[in-house]
């Protein structure tokens, strides 16, 4: 005879919980778009034990998670099949639409019971309409841009911004924590991405002016040294300052937000504000200068190009 006492139906319940809290941190999460956004991303996830299967259009640029420990795969197929959660750090629509088949029979399939998160900055109308057609499939969404460029996705310091289902939203977020120190609940789909975009309009305007500043002080034969000491003993300092202006001052045009990427955002900021008819002067001046900097061929340095299309000005 068994002397053990039966479970209580609470003690049961906690070992469901136990069982599936153990599932969830042992399943593998997939990871597509490995960048120069997506690729430290996905590293922090994979330093951070996550299991994760990666895919990449270039495999090239997916070798080092590969050395970290990531299981890289040939096919995009591959991490649909062995992965529930999904992420997708994808430049555009087109792109997010073709891995994901939209528009083709086997979408309905391919979604199916997966949750697709969204790490860049699609436009907000695009992203309302693809929650609704892949809730429509059966499965999950969560809008989750992030605020931040390369060297705080390195340091795993940048912002998550999230918006879906609150219980969805809930179940992803903890995945985040490896790359996102802070992260936000915006509300329903696209809220999120409104924020994004809200809040990239003030970063553009933010180091348009200080590019404009250090080119009139270098005009002027101010010591740069120490105009980024002043700058940075005052209330205007801000990570972002120190960053972008020693990158100005060092002529150091390495990509952190390419310009090409930036200006693409200065047109999805744009189209939302003549969507709610908002005057954005700003903005219209600082992509005057970053087309300026992509027509030149600095599209692909950092968004600090725009230095080069002032001294082009300053030229004529």
């Amino acid at each position: 005879m068994n002397t053990e006492s039966e479970p209580s139906a609470v003690e049961a319940l906690d070992d469901l919980e136990w069982v599936e809290q153990k599932r969830s941190a042992t399943a593998p999460v997939g990871f597509i778009g490995t960048g120069t956004m997506g690729e430290p991303m996905a590293m922090n996830l994979v330093k951070a034990g996550t299991p994760l299967i990666v895919w990449n259009r270039s495999s090239n640029k997916a070798r080092g998670l590969a050395s970290a420990g990531a299981t890289v795969v040939g096919d995009s197929d591959e991490v649909f099949v062995r992965c529930e959660i999904i992420f997708l750090m994808m430049g555009t629509p087109e792109a997010i639409d073709a891995v994901l088949k939209r528009g083709e029979r086997e979408f309905p399939a391919r979604v199916r019971g997966h949750t697709i998160v969204i790490l860049g900055t699609p436009p907000p109308e695009y992203s309302k309409s693809l929650e609704a057609e892949i809730r429509a499939a059966g499965g999950s969404f969560v809008e989750a841009p992030v605020s931040g460029s390369r060297a705080p996705a390195e340091a795993g310091r940048l912002v998550g911004i999230l918006a879906g289902e609150h219980d969805v939203v809930d179940r992803v977020r903890p995945l985040l924590s490896p790359m996102c120190h802070r992260s936000f609940y915006c509300g329903a789909v696209p809220k999120a991405l409104h924020m994004k975009l809200a809040i990239n309009l003030y970063m553009i305007a933010m180091v348009a002016g200080l590019v404009e500043s250090v080119h009139f002080a270098a005009r002027h034969g101010v010591d740069l040294a120490q105009f980024m000491a002043i700058l940075d003993a005052g209330p205007m300092a801000s990570p972002l300052s120190r960053i972008k202006a020693s990158k100005l001052v060092e002529r150091d045009f390495s990509v952190q937000a390419a310009a090409e990427v930036v200006l693409e955002n200065t047109h999805l900021i744009s189209a939302a504000a003549r969507q709610a008819h908002i005057s954005t002067p700003l903005l219209d001046t600082c992509h005057q200068l970053l087309e300026e900097a992509v027509e030149q061929g600095f599209g692909s340095e950092d968004l600090v190009a725009m230095l080069r299309a002032l001294e082009t000005r300053s030229a004529d």
